[in-house]
Order: C-alpha cells, then sequence, then structure tokens
C-alpha cells in the first residue's frame, strides 16, 4: 500500500468493513429492540444477501456504463447511507427494506472495488489484492470495537450509524480524486461483463470453496455477537470482542498475505486456512467461556483471511472471460454464501442450538480445506 492509488482502494475496502462491522454489533439491538427469535432474525437477515445477490450482476452492469472509478465512489455514498436505515427505523419491516439496500451496495461496491485491484496490480505490476481485503477486515475490526463500545456506553446506536455514514460519505468525497486516476482497462468498460456463465471444472469447485469460505466468514460477522451475549454470556463490554479478535487476526493474515501466497502457494494457504478455521470454531463450541471464545474466533479469522483474496483474484483470470465477469460470478455465490448462510444458521439454531449451528459451520471449513489442497487455480 505504498502509494496513493493502493491507499485510496484500500480506503473503500476499509469503509465496507467499517459499515458491515458496526451494523454486525448491533444486530443484538435489533433482535431485543423488536423482541426477536433466532428464526425471525435469521429471515429479516436474509434481506441483505437477497439484495446482494440480485443487484449482483447490475454491479457489473454499472461498471461495464459508468466505469470503475464512478461506481466505486457511488457504491461508497450508497452503502452509507443505506446502513444508517435499519438502526433508525421504528417499524420492523422498514428494518429488511434497508438490509436490501445495504446489500445491493455491498454488492455493487465490492465488484466495482476488486476490478480496481486487479487494474492497479496489472498497470504497476504489484500484488495489492490480499492487503486490499485486510484493510476490510480492520474496518471491520474498527467498527466492532467502536460499536461495542457505543453499546457498552448504552449510547443510541441510530445516532452512532449516522456519523459513521457522514465519515464513510466524507471518505468517499477525500479520495475521490485519487480514484478516478485508477488506470483502467477499456476491456473492463465492455458490456459483455454483465454476461452470466455457469461454472464449470476448477471454477466450479472454486465456488464450492468460496461459498464454503463465505458462509464460514458471514456468520462470524453476524452470530458472533450473538453468541458472546446468549451462549457465552459475557459482560456487555466484551460482547463485541469475539467478533474483534476474528477481524483482527484476519486483517493481520490478509495484511501479511500478499508475501505469504507466493511464497507457500495459493493452494496451501486455502487448504491450511480451512482446517485453522475448524480449530477455531471447536475451540468456541467446546468452551463457550469468555477468553476460550475470544482465542477461537481469532484463529477462525486467521483461517479465513487469504480465502477472498486468492479466490478473487484467481476469479478474475478465468480463461476467455473478461475480469468484470469472473468477478460478478464468483461475488454473486461468494455474496450468496457470505450472507444467506448466517440466515440457514439462525434457523438451525432456533430448531437446536447455536453451538450446534456453528459445528455445521465447522464441517463445512473441513471441506473447504479439503477441496483447496486439489484445485487447479487459474
Amino acid at each position: 500500500m505504498g502509494n496513493r492509488q493502493s491507499r485510496a482502494i484500500g480506503a473503500a475496502f476499509f469503509s465496507l468493513g467499517f459499515l458491515f462491522g458496526s451494523w454486525a454489533t448491533f444486530i443484538p439491538f435489533v433482535k431485543e429492540q423488536f423482541a426477536l427469535n433466532d428464526a425471525n432474525l435469521g429471515l429479516i437477515l436474509l434481506s441483505l444477501p437477497m439484495g446482494a445477490v440480485t443487484m449482483n450482476l447490475m454491479g457489473a452492469f454499472l461498471v461495464s456504463r459508468l466505469g470503475m472509478k464512478t461506481t466505486v465512489i457511488g457504491g461508497m455514498i450508497g452503502m452509507a447511507l443505506a446502513f444508517s436505515i435499519p438502526l433508525n427505523v421504528s417499524h420492523l419491516w422498514m428494518v429488511p427494506l434497508g438490509l436490501y439496500f445495504c446489500g445491493a451496495g455491498i454488492s455493487i461496491c465490492n465488484i466495482a472495488m476488486n476490478i480496481g485491484v486487479t487494474s492497479i496490480e496489472a498497470h504497476q505490476k504489484i500484488n495489492i489484492m490480499s492487503t486490499c481485503h485486510g484493510m476490510f477486515s480492520v474496518g471491520l475490526m474498527v467498527g466492532s470495537l467502536m460499536a461495542s463500545l457505543v453499546r457498552g456506553l448504552e449510547l443510541n446506536p441510530g445516532f452512532y450509524m449516522a456519523l459513521v455514514a457522514l465519515f464513510i460519505f466524507s471518505l468517499a468525497l477525500f479520495i475521490r480524486k485519487t480514484i478516478f486516476r485508477i488506470h483502467e482497462e477499456p476491456n473492463e468498460q465492455e458490456v459483455q461483463s454483465t454476461r452470466f456463465f455457469l461454472p464449470q471444472g476448477a471454477f466450479l469447485i472454486m465456488i464450492v470453496i468460496g461459498i464454503c469460505g463465505n458462509i464460514v466468514e458471514g456468520t462470524m460477522v453476524d452470530w458472533t455477537s450473538v453468541y458472546m451475549r446468549d451462549v457465552v454470556n459475557t459482560n456487555p463490554y466484551f460482547i463485541g470482542w469475539g467478533l474483534s479478535g476474528y477481524s483482527l487476526f484476519m486483517a493481520l493474515g490478509r495484511l501479511f498475505g500478499d508475501t505469504l501466497i507466493p511464497r507457500f502457494g495459493a493452494n496451501k494457504i486455502l487448504s491450511f486456512g480451512g482446517f485453522l478455521a475448524m480449530l477455531g470454531l471447536a475451540v468456541a463450541v467446546v468452551f463457550p467461556f469468555t477468553y476460550s471464545a475470544i482465542v477461537g474466533f481469532s484463529l477462525v479469522g486467521m483461517g479465513v483471511s487469504c480465502t477472498a483474496p486468492i479466490l478473487y483474484a484467481s476469479a478474475a483470470r478465468v480463461p476467455g472471460k473478461s475480469k468484470g465477469t469472473g468477478l460478478a460470478i464468483m461475488n454473486t455465490f461468494a455474496m450468496l454464501g457470505f450472507m444467506a448462510g448466517p440466515v440457514l444458521i439462525g434457523l438451525v439454531a432456533e430448531a437446536t442450538s447455536l453451538q450446534i449451528s456453528l459445528t455445521l459451520v465447522l464441517c463445512l471449513a473441513a471441506i473447504w480445506g479439503l477441496l483447496s489442497a486439489k484445485v487447479k487455480l487459474f
């Protein structure tokens, strides 16, 4: 991240993480405010992946029409506004509506940001994909810590999210000029980048790995704070610490990922990450205490750290397809796993328990670890 363009696109990743980390920490607040059980909460959270999936190809379309630069800045501003909605409404039906817009903003901005990263890497001959995803993790950690402090001090979450939205809006304006200096490859603006195709062969296996990894990641974001409160029964000040530990170690793994991946190989890093996530989930489930749960979730964070950077970078190199096409397809399934997976976790938790739900996620981490050892990446 040694140049202004890299830092600017990294700031966009940070903003997404900051918004999501803040929202995820306040999920228990929404559950309390509307007296929801795990199943109802899970169904409401489904609105976010619906927005992401239905607007995913629209992200590629906007990049092809407006360009990556405009889409990044517009996506940041749209997300800032959307994330302030769910915590500032008085009627339950408005929460899923706001979450739908959140999902749409995430999907559109995510595609544009990753295309921006691949453009910088190709034009400047540098590796920043893992570091940029690390900036998302840093934002997730900072957002969850600050939101946890707000909850501990019993301040108004809605007012806090309005301040966060103002901060992200100001950040978007601040980095706008630098983002618009990023070299954008002409073929990324072709309409063909919006066309959907069915994944096959190695790309299909990558999709399966991505779904497993993103279900793990999404579960940590949506349910860690609930787990710390309802299962661990921790002090309110520690409710966000499980998510913060997860985010910290995910950030560290990604910040060092651009060095580790070329050294050890993408397949080994992917496979090791799956088994490390499995170990971390086992610790959290078997030892549901404050410090052991934080340690377990931190191990999960380290395990998932390089999964998205590796898969997104590989998706941008699918033979015979533009970067926008490969990234849009990967993002479709990744967002589905990241956001729809936790909904299923909520339904299973309501029928059984949250610990059993995390055990199922543990099994998905094992599948991802096994498949990663054999898949041929692009």
